[in-house]
C-alpha cells in the first residue's frame, strides 16, 4: 500500500526528531570522564591518577579563572601510565597527573613528555622535581610506619625501614605490595642502597611481613590489633583521624628521619604530554596547580598531602616537611619497571 506524501514527509520529521532526541540522550548519559568534548577543542583532557576529589577541587578553581574547561579521565599510576605509553603520539591526553613518581617516568622514558614552561619549574624547589624538567612535583607524601600504641612502646620501634627485614620482626608489620605507593618506596631503596640491598631487604620482607590489599586496609589491620604495624604513607592516617578516626584511634605514624630509606617523601607528579593540541592551556593549568591558589587548596583539602610549591606551607596537622629529614632522591630515577621485576622475584607480587 502506498502511502501519501505528505504522510511520508511526517514520518520523516519524526524519524529526525527521534535521532536529535537520541544524540542529546547520549550526550546527556556521557561518562564524567569521557574525553570527547575536549578532544572536539573544548578544553583540556587530564589523565588522573591523583585523589579525585583533589583534582576536581583544583580543576573548578582553574576553569573559574581561566575559562578553560577540562575533562578528567580517573584511573591509578600505572593504569594510565601504560595507557598514555600505548597510545603515544595519538593519546587524547594534554596533563598527566600521578600520585607516585614511578609512572611519571614511565612516560618519560618514553619521550612522551613535554617539557614544563620555566615559570612553572621555578615554583617547585629542585628536592621536589627530577633533575630533567619533563614534569614537575605537584604535592608530596611521606613514608611512614604506623604502630599499634597498645603493643609497641616507642623504644622498640625500628630505628630504620631495613630492620624491618630483621627475624625480630617476622609477624609483626604489614603492607600492600601491590600498590603504586608501596613500590615507589621500594624503587627509592633501590635508587639509594642499590640493588642487591633490595634484593636482600625484598627477602627479609617476604618472610615477615602480612600482605593486604590497600594502605587503608593495612592500617585498619593495625587498629584492629590483627598486625603491629603497617608501613604506608601518612596521610591515610591524617585523612582518618580527620573523619571519625574509629580506623586510627589504636594508631601512631612513627617517622623514621635521619636520611633513611623508610623516611622517603614521595613526589607526585604532572607533566604534559608532547602530543597535545592545547598545550598552552595545559601548560597554564599545570602551573596553576603548582601556583599558590593551587598549593592553597592541597594545604586546605581533605587529602592531607604535602603542599610543595610557590611557599605554601603544608596544612598545619602534619609534621612540617623540613622535619622529615628525607634521603635525597631524584624522581627521574625512580625505575618501575625494575622494582616489579625484583619484587615478582621476591615472590611479593
Amino acid at each position: 500500500m502506498k502511502l501519501p506524501k505528505n504522510a511520508l514527509a511526517g514520518i520523516a520529521l519524526l524519524a529526525t526528531a527521534a535521532l536529535g532526541l537520541s544524540a542529546c540522550g547520549s550526550n546527556a548519559t556521557t561518562a564524567p570522564n569521557s574525553s570527547e568534548s575536549a578532544a572536539a577543542g573544548d578544553g583540556i583532557t587530564v589523565y588522573n591518577a591523583q585523589h579525585e576529589s583533589l583534582t576536581k577541587e583544583w580543576i573548578d578553581a582553574f576553569t573559574k579563572e581561566t575559562g578553560i574547561k577540562v575533562t578528567l579521565r580517573q584511573g591509578s599510576d600505572t593504569e594510565m601510565s601504560n595507557q598514555i605509553v600505548q597510545e603515544g603520539a595519538a593519546s587524547p591526553a594534554d596533563v598527566f597527573l600521578t600520585e607516585n613518581s614511578p609512572a611519571m617516568a614511565q612516560v618519560e622514558n618514553a619521550g612522551l613528555f613535554a617539557d614544563v614552561d620555566k615559570a612553572t619549574i621555578d615554583q617547585v624547589p629542585a628536592e621536589f622535581r627530577p633533575s630533567t624538567g619533563k614534569w614537575t612535583g605537584i604535592a608530596a607524601r611521606s613514608t611512614v610506619l604506623v604502630y599499634d600504641k597498645n603493643k609497641i612502646s616507642e623504644d622498640q620501634l625500628p630505628t630504620s625501614m631495613l630492620d624491618l627485614a630483621k627475624p625480630e620482626w617476622k609477624g609483626k608489620w604489614a603492607a600492600s605490595p601491590s600498590g603504586a605507593d608501596f613500590q615507589a618506596i621500594v624503587s627509592a631503596l633501590l635508587e639509594l642502597k642499590g640493588e642487591a640491598a633490595t634484593e636482600e631487604w625484598l627477602k627479609g620482607m617476604k618472610e615477615n611481613f602480612k600482605a593486604y590489599k590497600g594502605n587503608s586496609t593495612a592500617m585498619k589491620a593495625v587498629n584492629a590489633g590483627e598486625v603491629d604495624a603497617a608501613l604506608i604513607y601518612h596521610y591515610y592516617y591524617y585523612g582518618d583521624q580527620a573523619k571519625t578516626g574509629e580506623n586510627s584511634k589504636n594508631v601512631t605514624p612513627n617517622y623514621f628521619k635521619n636520611q633513611d630509606p623508610g623516611a622517603f617523601v614521595s613526589v607526585s607528579g604532572g607533566g604534559v604530554l608532547k602530543s597535545s593540541k592545547k598545550a598552552a592551556d595545559a601548560q597554564a593549568f599545570l602551573k596553576f596547580i603548582t601556583g599558590k591558589a593551587g598549593q592553597e587548596i592541597l594545604k586546605t583539602g581533605t587529602s592531607f598531602e604535602y603542599a610543595i610549591a610557590s611557599e605554601v606551607d603544608a596544612n598545619e596537622k602534619l609534621v612540617p616537611i623540613k622535619d622529615l629529614q628525607a634521603p635525597t632522591v631524584d624522581p627521574a630515577k625512580l625505575n618501575s619497571t625494575k622494582v616489579t621485576d625484583l619484587m615478582t622475584k621476591a615472590g611479593l607480587l
